[in-house]
């Protein structure tokens, strides 16, 4: 069970480690203040993924409590870091050639927004990556696995496979069937579950969707939610996106406001 355990927390990491190396090609190099972030986390991965790898040659019987927890907590990371990824990466791919110059513009000032919430995300990442640091540096983890601490030589090769959505191959057909299943006129409300392991990209194909029903809907929003989310940040961005007059009274407003605010905001729309 340990090396299944280990293999799934190693791939996933893997999969965000060549992501976080895509981050730092040229296309990306003019959002200085992200890319700092992202060379860091990339580089405090690579050492996580060596001792996971690690990990990945022991038996079960030999991994301590300690050790199984640290591993489990760096695949949750993992994870979210992906999570954080895939969307930053879906914001910055290329609009719709034929929208006018109003839409350009309300599109160029949500991407405004996202940057600044990707950047938040990526403080609360780096922290979330410090406290693993110290729980590996407190359980003195490396002394248990006998291995020195190393960094993971990536495959230059690995970053091209993640190129925007367009040409993903295979997104077309899944995007298209969901999209019919939520455009259908049935009047119930839907839920349209996307799940597989890490590296897939559900979140791609999620973004995909997203974009594609815009003028199908008279609201809509996009949100990522974590494993230990903060619920109050989360409404407000979801009514950051449904009404931004509403958001910015919302500052000092508690979930018992925010909740009748977005019900209100949400009555009698698709």
């Amino acid at each position: 069970m340990a090396g299944a355990a280990v293999s799934a927390s190693s791939g996933a990491m893997n999969s965000v480690i060549a992501k976080l190396a895509s981050l730092l090609t040229d296309e990306y190099t003019h959002l200085k203040g992200v890319k700092s972030g992202i060379r860091w986390l990339r580089d405090e991965l690579g050492s996580m993924n060596a001792v996971l790898q690690r990990l990945g040659d022991m038996d079960d019987d030999q991994i301590d409590v300690q050790t199984k927890e640290w591993r489990n907590k760096v695949r949750e990371l993992s994870y979210d870091i992906e999570d954080c990824i895939d969307r930053f990466l879906q914001n910055h791919s290329s609009g719709d050639a034929n929208a006018n110059l109003l839409q350009k513009g309300v599109r160029k000032m949500k991407k405004l927004w996202e940057n600044h919430q990707i950047g938040d995300e990526i403080k609360q990442l780096k922290e979330r990556v410090i406290e693993e640091k110290e729980r590996h540096e407190r359980y003195k983890i490396a002394d248990r696995l006998m291995v020195a601490p190393q960094h993971v030589r990536l495959d230059p090769r690995v970053p091209a496979l993640y190129e925007q959505a367009k040409n993903l191959v295979g997104i077309d057909k899944p995007r298209e069937q969901i999209i019919g299943w939520i455009k259908s006129e049935e009047k119930q409300l839907k839920v349209v579950s996307i799940f597989g392991t890490g590296g897939l990209g559900k979140t791609t194909l999620a973004m995909e969707v997203y974009h594609k029903i815009d003028e199908s809907f008279d609201c809509r929003a996009m949100v990522s939610v974590s494993r230990t989310p903060d619920i109050k940040k989360l409404l407000r961005d979801i009514l950051f996106q449904i009404n931004e007059r509403e958001y910015e009274k919302s500052n000092d407003w508690e979930m018992e406001q925010l909740i009748p605010k977005l019900r209100k905001n949400l009555e009698d729309k698709r």
